[in-house]
């Protein structure tokens, strides 16, 4: 697809203005493009982007490096080459196989679970900007829909037919290539590839025609998927896991059990994820943080700045400042 939509992208740069030259990028952004090319990138725990615009990595571990259930501000495209993973997304689980592409949305708490026994676990990761993809969208096409969870029979997994899996893959691995490169043009042909390459994902996850049975790689617990949504929804107010197991007449050691095997944390420690991702969203949305303390729970505000600093290593005034520049 190289046509007017790829040439709309590159022309408008994403927000109305050229997509960022490396010269303009901070120093360690600049390094992320400039570094040369190689099989594969030094892994990292680090959960939050440098560069303004996106970041895309090829990882090998010979050793099973699991980071625990975290959210990005950003969305995330995952591709697997190699390995066994369990990937979970909110209250689903996704047993994924080399060729499968995930897809997590901002502020979706997800974590990949690596089996032991594998021999190496290969990925290649790719991180864009809210503000920049949905920049690159236009009024006819939209680059972020196959992210949104509204959609009717949105699915965080794509398993795709073997030729559209390797040409989405070719176009992956020449926006990479793109990336690290500082000739001539490249950085807007970089751009252009980024457009086809989410173009094609997005037609992929619309046309469920072409994706295969899913249903015996998904896996989740009626009485789990119970405790999440009563959680999701009740997350302002008092929660505790004596009231949780007596709602759901489960004992709390079962549910404990539950809940951990299929969402990957314990229950205290995603009541306290929710509120803080949803305390992100509220003081992004220009409330007080003395309110938003009380809207998502944590009761009073030294526990709400304790948590919220311990988390994100800011605290929630600092936070909003940086969203203001």
């Amino acid at each position: 697809m190289r046509g007017e939509l790829a040439a709309k992208a590159l022309l408008r740069g994403g927000s109305g203005t050229a997509a960022p030259h490396p010269s303009h990028l901070p120093p360690i952004g600049r390094l992320l493009r400039s570094s040369p090319m190689s099989n594969y990138n030094p892994y990292t725990k680090r959960q939050t982007m440098i560069a303004p615009d996106y970041e895309v990595y090829r990882y090998r571990s010979t050793y099973m490096n699991e980071v625990e259930l975290h959210h990005h501000d950003f969305y995330e495209v995952y591709l697997l080459l190699r390995g066994r993973v369990e990937y979970i997304v909110e209250n689903q689980l996704y047993r994924v196989r080399p060729g499968d592409w995930m897809l997590c949305s901002p502020l979706e708490l997800h974590q990949a679970r690596i089996a032991t026994d594998a021999d190496a676990y290969e990925r290649i990761v790719l991180w864009i900007a809210r503000p920049y993809l949905e920049g690159l969208s236009t009024a006819h096409t939209s680059l972020t829909r196959c992210f949104d969870t509204t959609v009717p029979g949105h699915t965080n997994l794509l398993r795709l037919p073997g030729p559209r899996s390797a040409e989405m893959r070719r176009e992956l691995d020449k926006l990479r290539s793109l990336h690290m490169q500082e000739s001539y043009g490249s950085d807007l042909l970089a751009v252009c590839s980024l457009v086809e390459l989410m173009v094609a994902i997005n037609q992929s996850a619309a046309d469920r025609s072409m994706q295969s049975a899913l249903s015996a790689d998904m896996a989740s617990d009626r009485v789990v998927d119970g405790v999440l949504s009563y959680i999701n929804e009740h997350y302002s107010e008092a929660l505790t896991l004596d009231a949780l197991a007596e709602r759901f007449f489960i004992s709390k050691y079962h549910l404990l059990r539950k809940f951990e095997a299929q969402v990957g944390t314990t229950v205290h420690r995603y009541i306290l994820q929710k509120r803080l991702l949803n305390a992100k969203q509220l003081l992004a949305g220009g409330l007080a943080p003395s309110e938003v303390c009380t809207y998502c729970g944590f009761g009073d505000y030294a526990n709400f700045y304790r948590a919220f600093r311990a988390e994100y290593g800011t605290t929630p005034r600092q936070y909003v400042q940086s969203l203001r520049g």
